[in-house]
């Protein structure tokens, strides 16, 4: 399974029905229970101490291995204890096989075939690859972050279009002022950037707005991450230098355009 084993020693062969009793904690079981002291040589009893456990047998713990997410890819690690197989043997189990890189139908084929040879009476029921797992475990999220994503590029989109307008309409308006601008010596860099300064500066204010109105609705989003901090500040990065590239875009055009104005024809301008 690729779990690591932090502290401590992995079962062998030595740990048979014959000999004591032994067992495995992760972290969880090692920081809740054994806080400031060292799990290894200790021994637990498994249960919620109910009178009918109390015949239950000490395991000693020999190893410590790292925290997994075994029931689900939202939740905390919780408390997990791994038993050797000839100590503890249940009927109700699932198999993990890990092979080599081979294509899913090979390797299914060639475990119903070890099976059928072990015993043709036992079937093999519930096949899945650890990929179909997790993709089945982050389907729900995966669907709420592609709606998240459409709604926000939908979002984008008419953003920059409505800027894009209101920046150009902005400048046909201003289309006398530029050309005395330019008639008197003004440069193409200088008509840039008066344009794109009028468009950058509202934007440049919404997008403050937003910031502050965005840290203050990340605790509504905070059930549909995974691993990520609500308030991340690489993502906040991420989107307010797209949202910045997207305004700057939106206000180019129009700057462009009012670079190419002909002062004789922008004195008359009506």
């Amino acid at each position: 399974m690729g779990v690591t084993l932090l502290r401590g020693r992995d079962f062998t062969d030595h740990d048979s029905a014959d000999k004591p009793v032994v067992c495995i904690i992760n972290e969880t079981i090692a920081r809740s229970f054994f806080p400031g002291i060292d799990p290894l040589g200790k021994r637990v009893r498994l249960g919620d101490g109910t009178p009918d456990e109390a015949n239950n047998p000490f395991y000693s713990i020999v190893g410590i291995a790292r925290d997994v997410r075994g029931w689900a890819l939202e939740t905390k690690p919780i408390p997990e204890v791994y038993l050797p197989l000839e100590q503890e043997y249940r009927k109700d189990m699932t198999f993990v096989v890990r092979a080599d890189v081979v294509s899913a139908s090979s390797l299914e084929r060639a475990i119903r075939s070890e099976m059928k040879s072990l015993d043709p009476a036992l079937p093999v029921a519930n096949y899945r690859t650890m990929e179909r797992l997790v993709a089945n475990a982050v389907a729900r999220p995966r669907f709420s972050a592609f709606l998240f994503g459409l709604f926000a590029a939908s979002a984008l989109l008419l953003t920059v279009v409505g800027l894009y307008g209101v920046v150009a309409y902005a400048a046909s308006q201003r289309t006398r002022e530029i050309g005395v601008r330019i008639a008197l010596g003004a440069s193409q860099r200088n008509i840039l950037a008066l344009v794109i300064r009028q468009g950058m500066l509202p934007a440049l204010a919404g997008l403050i707005i937003g910031i502050a109105g965005a840290f203050a609705l990340t605790r509504l989003l905070a059930a549909q991450l995974y691993e990520v901090s609500p308030a991340d500040p690489a993502t906040f990065g991420f989107v307010i230098a797209v949202l910045l590239l997207a305004t700057f875009a939106a206000c180019w055009l129009p700057a462009c355009r009012a670079t190419k104005i002909d002062p004789m024809m922008a004195l008359r301008y009506e």
